[in-house]
């Protein structure tokens, strides 16, 4: 820790994480407000928040308002508010029509990085949203950004913790920042196995800001929580992770996104199945269709062969962690050569190694063990802003 100066602000209790029993109740950042509401007494709030921003039945929006926080504005991201949009769909600017609190969508076709107009609105900002825990999964990413100009026009930041739902391993290669996108925006690796209170923690400790700004940050940590609980959502994330299968495969199915092969938007089980309509030799079949959240799934109402995931046990998938078999199998069926990465593939995975990898026929767990070394340094370089034992 010495060798490192972090420039955070950390609101510890009296737990010993480690000592707690596995079945006590996590208790969120968002419900421990005798810790938060002083700090926001007499300030202009924003909150940057989702669906998931929830405290059993009541959104965190509400709760400040009960309480009689000034909140001047809802900073909304991928998906909208309301969480029913589709993957990087436009997403207008609106009122939340309980409150009549402005929303203003990070989603609305323009820059995602808010305005100065907008961000001399507040005076704190509360980040309370469901992450779940890869790179490619963009409420990090808005987080980020959100950090950054709030570090640019010195503006605080108050981030209520909540669990990370596949927080209990590392795997996948550090993204190379020359791939640094809308869908990878730190060198971490595609599982980091850490909250958005320990990433935006990493984030100032390491200087990975713009011009190496710092944001003044306060993190409010989860009760009862620790690096190796299954923690179980309680609201689907987004519109194509609807439970915990699809957010356990999501690792090893995401890369689908950059190929001609359907990873079952537009049915029910999204992330869980694949499959194309040239692909030989399967008997399972799916016809994906324009449905919310998947308006326009990939083979949209044409007969797709392939595989079904969802029988597995969540034991197998947590085993294997990374499993690219699923997209060697279908590269190797369809012959496509050439024809079946698209570049966005490189964004998702991190590197420029891995198709050649696959192009060269190498095997899932050899893959695998090219980037040992990224996950076992980043698990080192990690360990000073860590607030849950390991």
């Amino acid at each position: 820790m010495n060798k490192k100066k972090i420039f955070f602000t950390i609101l510890l209790f009296s737990v010993t994480f480690a000592a707690l029993p596995q079945q006590s109740r996590i208790i969120l950042g968002a419900e421990q407000t005798k810790a938060y509401l002083p700090i926001l007494k007499n300030k202009r709030v924003a909150i940057f928040s989702n669906h998931t921003g929830m405290v059993g039945n009541k959104h965190t929006l509400d709760i400040l308002i009960e309480n009689k926080v000034n909140v001047v504005a809802i900073f909304s991201p991928e998906h909208g508010f309301r969480g029913t949009a589709d993957a990087g769909e436009h997403v207008s600017s609106s009122v939340d029509e309980k409150t009549g609190v402005p929303i203003l969508s990070l989603y609305d076709g323009n820059s995602r990085r808010p305005s100065e107009v907008n961000i001399r609105k507040f005076d704190i900002l509360v980040v309370d949203i469901q992450d779940v825990g890869l790179r490619f999964y963009t409420y990090y990413i808005s987080m980020v950004r959100l950090m950054d100009a709030c570090a640019e026009f010195n503006r605080k930041m108050l981030i209520l913790d909540r669990p990370n739902p596949n927080g209990f391993y590392v795997d996948g290669p550090i993204l190379d920042m020359k791939y640094k996108s809308g869908v990878g925006w730190l060198p971490i690796p595609v599982v980091h196995g850490m909250t958005l209170g320990e990433i935006a923690l990493m984030t100032n400790g390491e200087r990975w800001l713009p011009a190496s700004r710092v944001c003044d940050l306060t993190v409010i940590p989860c009760k009862n929580y620790t690096h190796q609980t299954k923690y179980v959502l309680p609201i689907p994330p987004s519109p194509n992770l609807p439970d915990m299968k699809s957010i356990y495969l999501y690792p090893s199915t995401c890369y689908f996104e950059a190929t001609p092969v359907s990873l079952g938007r537009g049915t029910d089980k999204p992330f869980q199945i694949y499959g194309h309509p040239n692909m030989k030799g399967y008997d399972f079949s799916f016809t994906p269709r324009s449905v919310s959240g998947a308006k326009f799934p990939p083979q949209l109402n044409k007969l797709c062969y392939g595989v079904d995931l969802s029988g597995k046990s969540d034991e197998e998938i947590w085993e294997k962690g990374i499993d690219l078999s699923y997209v060697i199998d279908a590269y190797r069926n369809l012959n496509l050569g050439n024809h079946f990465f698209r570049p966005f593939f490189e964004l998702l995975i991190g590197n420029e190694n891995i198709r050649k990898m696959i192009k060269a026929g190498k095997s899932a767990d050899e893959i695998k063990e090219s980037w040992k070394e990224d996950v076992e340094r980043f698990k080192e370089q990690r360990k000073p802003y860590l607030l849950y034992s390991e």
